[in-house]
């Protein structure tokens, strides 16, 4: 049997970085390990970066809005999968794992064409538009929350947790002040908005700066194109995006402030951070995200500020009752269980193959 995987997703970086989090558990096994994204995505740059063949098709945002687009990507979409049914001829894979974003729709449609199995994961509370339209493809579903099951074919679903990057664990705290270029006589807050950045949480924390770097070192994740270069103050450092420097930098990190994609909550609890989640409201999202937050805030692990109510103020007041609290939310996080599914997402690969697993 070809022992090739070919692992999908894109669009942001929650749809890529657990698929990288099980290459190194997919190599013991013997794969040989391949990636399909968009053509010009981000993901095709963490993929060629983890050293990964990376093949790009066409493919359509899906939308649940108005937009002119919605009549033209359709066709993208079907030329994709036109693509993606080439690329399954040519690279014979024994399967598909598949992370999210609609890049995912073209690859798992041409998998079941070409009489491939494909397994999904969905790690928010529900699943998300691409997953919808893909779960009738899959052969299994992994889902990172309990609550998920309910909302997926039985006979489909399978809960394994996230999988979390396994160099996440290994990052030195004194290099992350390091390279952020910090001092150590204050705790460091870390402020992420995604990989895209998050212009709403980038305005309030700029606003907030005069006062919150009286009491924190901050290291602000922006975004690509958002640095702001009259922006600079002791104590503040804006990074666009950093890869290789991210388990050091969340070694750092006292308190983090952060959207709420559920790969990213998930990292953040196996590491034991606490964290301030501003989810992404309504207006821009189908709702997942608030439901991420509020079920780590019933959980002790977060406090949840909503963007609708965030001011520079409110986000100062917030950090600071965080950082106080921060004992009391890292103890929660200590005891929690399901961190990490690298192993139980193998584990359903291997079964789905029928290959020995050696992790």
């Amino acid at each position: 049997m070809n022992k090739t995987i070919v692992l999908t997703g894109g669009g942001t970086a929650g749809h890529v970085t657990p698929n990288l989090a099980l290459v190194p558990g997919l190599r013991e096994m013997g794969f040989h390990i391949v990636y399909i994204g968009g053509k010009g995505g981000m993901e095709q740059r963490l993929a060629e970066d983890a050293g990964l063949p990376y093949y790009g098709i066409s493919t359509g945002k899906l939308r649940r809005y108005m937009s002119l687009k919605n009549l033209t990507d359709p066709f993208r979409v079907i030329k994709g999968v036109g693509e993606a049914v080439s690329l399954m001829r040519k690279l014979k894979p024994a399967v598909v794992f598949s992370k999210g974003g609609f890049v995912i729709v073209p690859v798992v449609a041409a998998a079941r064409l070409c009489g491939i199995k494909s397994i999904l994961h969905e790690s928010d509370m529900t699943p998300g538009l691409a997953n919808k339209l893909t779960i009738p493809f899959a052969h299994k579903v992994c889902s990172t929350f309990p609550e998920t099951i309910a909302h997926l074919p039985a006979k489909k679903a399978v809960l394994t947790g996230a999988p979390i990057r396994g160099e996440l664990f290994t990052g030195s705290k004194s290099n992350g002040r390091r390279f952020a270029g910090v001092t150590d006589d204050k705790p460091l807050l870390l402020v992420m908005g995604g990989s895209s950045g998050a212009a709403a949480i980038n305005r309030a924390l700029r606003a907030a700066l005069p006062v919150l770097t009286k009491t924190y070192c901050v290291v602000h994740l922006c975004g690509r194109g958002h640095v702001d270069a009259a922006c600079t103050m002791p104590g503040y450092t804006q990074l666009e995006f950093v890869s290789k420097e991210m388990p050091d930098l969340l070694a750092a990190a006292d308190i983090v402030i952060s959207r709420a994609g559920a790969n990213s909550l998930c990292e953040l609890l196996a590491l034991h951070k606490p964290m301030l989640l501003i989810p992404l409201p309504l207006s821009q999202s189908r709702g997942d995200q608030i439901m991420n937050a509020e079920s780590f805030r019933k959980q002790g692990f977060a406090s949840v500020l909503n963007e609708e109510d965030m001011t520079a103020d409110a986000l100062v007041r917030e950090a600071d009752t965080l950082f106080a609290r921060r004992t009391q939310a890292t103890a929660a996080m200590q005891t929690a269980s399901g961190q990490g599914g690298v192993s139980a997402v193998l584990a359903v690969i291997a079964e789905t193959t029928r290959l020995p697993q050696t992790r």
